[in-house]
């Protein structure tokens, strides 16, 4: 085990955070966490509560805190009136794309879907057309703070929460999702649910 100095959540003795963790912040935006927002995930302000109360546990043991944004341009692919899956969501500069404004915000931000992607993962973006994949700079800014495990929170269970983890755990972080902040949109019934079960499947630890 990595010789580092960690500090348990209270009353969450399970989840630690110390120098080599980096709480990993998932896309919460005003279009997700606000019931305002273009694609308002259900149940995303509760989630905006419960992550604050990691990053404070996180900033307490000297932990990395890390945000990642969807980022988009106007026009993209990754979009309905383009030919894609999504309404118009998280353009950059707009209100849509700010964190939402209760959000603590305690560290750097990575873009992500900025070329037109579709911008899933913290990690990687993918384009829907040529199908080109690129990295956001998030695994090279916790490879320079020598981080050894992540804690994932934020929004969407079912997308860019899951995907974050996969590309985590491809990388060779630990990886623990936090059920109680994280929520889904579940455009099928369960599709959070089985998220979860897929990165737990697959090595991360689901709490």
């Amino acid at each position: 085990m990595p010789d580092h100095s960690e500090t348990p959540l209270p009353g969450h003795a399970t989840v630690s955070y110390g120098p080599k963790t980096a709480l990993l912040v998932v896309d919460v935006q005003n279009d997700f966490a606000d019931p305002g927002g273009s694609l308002s995930v259900r149940g995303g302000q509760e989630v905006v509560r419960a992550v604050n109360d990691e990053i404070r546990a996180a900033q307490a043991a000297g932990a990395l805190v890390v945000y990642t944004q969807d980022w988009h341009p106007p026009e993209t692919p990754h979009f309905a009136a383009q030919g894609g899956p999504w309404p118009v969501h998280c353009v950059g500069g707009t209100w849509g794309a700010a964190l939402h404004p209760d959000l603590i915000v305690a560290g750097p931000s990575i873009h992500k879907g900025t070329g037109g992607e579709d911008g899933y993962s913290g990690f990687t973006m993918r384009h829907p057309i040529d199908g080109d994949v690129r990295g956001t700079g998030l695994a090279e800014l916790l490879f320079e703070y020598e981080i050894i495990d992540v804690v994932i929170v934020g929004l969407a269970t079912d997308y860019c929460v899951r995907e974050t983890a996969f590309d985590a755990l491809r990388l060779g972080f630990g990886v623990t999702v936090l059920r109680r902040a994280v929520a889904a949109v579940d455009v099928a019934p369960g599709d959070g649910d089985r998220a979860l079960a897929d990165v737990a499947a697959a090595g991360a630890t689901v709490l």
